[in-house]
């Protein structure tokens, strides 16, 4: 081969040398490329898998407790205390006390000398000391109380003059009213199931009272109990603060609802075949004008009539606990940090009992303010968003808990008083009718707790007719 031949077939070896390092340049772009496309999926795949794995539950939304299943340990929103823990400088104890009048008492005296054996009854005796056995009887028979009607006739005039009976009693044999509030007392108070109450009563008193007995004694209560219920609504209707809650209820296999307004003195429940707007307007025609309203963030609560309104924070806490796990952007952990010291500042305010001044809440709603001002992607952060959105909605009712003293800035005082409710239903299962009585005995009866009154012998009373709050 000479020189002009080996030339040209080392340029055609370079030339397809050349081809060949070009495809494989364009090859290593394109997987380049592919490579950074799967990477930014891996990405996003890990940052869905990551939301995903935050589960609800009541430590991190509205969920109930009863839902959190399999869960290894609850997360409680509570910050560490530096106290010990047990009974509180300050806390009142209570011990077993003696009764000063003793229903049966037994004098000890030795007839004998225990050391000489000598007979000591001609010796006198001195007290030395005494112990009590408390003790209730057993099986106490029911007491019957004969009501004998006589006539005459009046010598006078020859009219017959027939004796009347009292009030109340309309039957020729009935329940008189400790068996009313025994009954109201264990099935509404201590949540004890029909059969298991006609059990007690006959194991216990020696009555025969039949499970539909129990449900009609039930209803008379609700009915002789009805005037204090609606003097309960008439007092709420004149507070400065009202707090509100609704959960669901099974009535016969159907979901109702059962409503609570609430605050420091008074317990209002109400059952209701709906959640929406015409239960509130049905029961408040006018709205709550004179309250602040402190509700979660249903639409139909917020919708009220009122003279203003505050949302619940404790609930926002949970909102934000969750988003903090799942999404992880700073604003829930900001606001987090914010609305605790909401709740710390709160607890300033009682102990100096005083609402806040106008630089306080200033300050408090500069922070606000900037907090809702933050920007958040949507892509990457859409429940954060989302949360931050409603909040621009709901920004007046985040604060009124610091211009007014009375007012909570979180809303367990009517979740504690909605939560008999599930109580309830855990115990003696769903309605099968009775909710509105169970609403009436127990608002009459959570009011009275309020009020420091003993819940039994007041039920008695109002049995007796002879009870009412004014």
């Amino acid at each position: 081969m000479n020189d002009q031949a080996y030339i040209l077939d080392l340029k055609s070896h370079i030339r397809s040398q050349d081809s060949l390092l070009t495809k494989q340049a364009e090859q290593l772009r394109i997987q380049a490329s592919k490579i950074e496309q799967l990477e930014k999926k891996v990405e996003q795949l890990l940052f869905m898998l990551q939301k995903q794995g935050v589960k609800k539950n009541s430590q991190n939304s509205h969920h109930a407790p009863s839902k959190d299943l399999f869960v290894a340990k609850n997360k409680s929103l509570r910050e560490p205390s530096t106290r010990k823990t047990g009974g509180q400088p300050g806390h009142n104890g209570h011990t077993l006390e003696m009764s000063s009048d003793a229903s049966i008492t037994f004098d000890l005296k030795n007839d004998y000398c225990t050391r000489c054996g000598n007979k000591l009854e001609d010796v006198v005796f001195t007290l030395k000391s005494k112990r009590q056995v408390m003790d209730i009887p057993s099986s106490p028979p029911p007491v019957y109380t004969e009501y004998r009607q006589y006539s005459c006739t009046c010598a006078n005039c020859d009219h017959k003059q027939v004796a009347d009976f009292p009030a109340g009693v309309n039957a020729p044999i009935q329940y008189g009213c400790h068996i009313e509030a025994l009954v109201s007392y264990f099935s509404v108070f201590q949540y004890m199931p029909y059969a298991r109450m006609k059990s007690m009563f006959s194991r216990l008193f020696g009555l025969a009272l039949s499970e539909g007995s129990i449900q009609n004694i039930l209803q008379k209560a609700a009915t002789k109990a009805q005037g204090c219920y609606e003097w309960i609504k008439s007092e709420l209707s004149k507070s400065s603060m009202v707090g509100s809650d609704e959960t669901s209820v099974h009535v016969n296999g159907k979901k109702d609802w059962i409503w609570v307004w609430q605050n420091t003195s008074n317990t209002w429940m109400l059952a209701s075949d709906n959640r929406g707007s015409s239960t509130v307007n049905s029961v408040w025609e006018i709205g709550l004008l004179d309250s602040i309203l402190v509700s979660d963030r249903l639409a139909a609560q917020l919708k009220t009539p009122s003279g203003g309104n505050q949302i619940c924070l404790a609930h926002l806490l949970r909102d934000l606990t969750y988003l903090k796990e799942a999404e992880k952007h700073p604003f829930a952990e900001q606001f987090i940090s914010f609305l605790r010291e909401i709740f710390d500042f709160k607890k300033k305010m009682i102990a100096r009992n005083a609402s806040s001044n106008e630089q306080e809440a200033s300050l408090f709603e500069n922070r606000l303010n900037k907090l809702l001002d933050i920007s958040i992607a949507k892509q990457e952060y859409p429940k954060t968003l989302t949360f931050q959105n409603s909040m621009l909605k709901c920004q007046k009712f985040i604060l009124p808990c610091l211009h007014h003293l009375e007012v909570h800035p979180d809303n367990n005082a009517s979740e504690r008083a909605i939560s008999t409710i599930k109580v309830k239903q855990k115990v003696s299962g769903q309605f099968k009718s009775g909710q509105h009585a169970f609403c009436v005995i127990r608002s009459v009866i959570d009011t009275y707790i309020k009020r420091k009154l003993d819940v039994f012998n007041t039920l008695i009373q109002i049995m007796n007719g002879n009870f009412s709050f004014q």
